[in-house]
């Protein structure tokens, strides 16, 4: 796994805490609560801040041998993203966006909604699995 420097990776970090602070609402308070889980369920997870550019501030992203999953707020939704969800066993479902497309997946959560623990932790550390197993293939395919 590629390591960003410690001082990058803070600056990410900090970059969230700042977005979940700044929405002030049950958006920030549900990102919150999926970055615990996040970080919960993968101890080794590196937080990021990608496309931050002027007509947008950027998204958070976390990552392990690769995307794993962004984590995107908008007016009605808090937006998790997979990067290879097509490819993931969703037993629980909580896959409920993006369902067509063949790579990535997502989950809206609404406001109010309660998403079941267990089950997020299960599919990022499935997601992680994924990642893991696509980056030894790459590295397999080099040798």
């Amino acid at each position: 796994m590629t390591t960003p420097s410690a001082s990058g990776e803070a600056d990410a970090s900090q970059r969230i805490t700042e977005k979940i602070e700044a929405l002030g609402d049950w958006r920030g308070e549900t990102l919150g609560w999926v970055r615990r889980q996040i970080l919960a369920a993968d101890p080794e997870v590196q937080e990021e801040w990608k496309w931050a550019k002027a007509t947008s501030p950027g998204t958070p992203v976390w990552s392990h041998d690769g995307i794993v999953c962004t984590g995107e707020t908008y007016k009605q939704v808090v937006k998790l993203t997979f990067a290879r969800g097509a490819a993931l066993t969703d037993p629980k479902k909580l896959f409920n966006s993006s369902l067509d497309g063949n790579v990535r997946r997502a989950i809206d959560i609404r406001e109010g909604e309660q998403i079941d623990a267990a089950a997020l932790q299960t599919l990022f550390l499935r997601a992680v699995a994924a990642n893991s197993a696509a980056l030894a293939a790459r590295r397999v395919k080099k040798r």
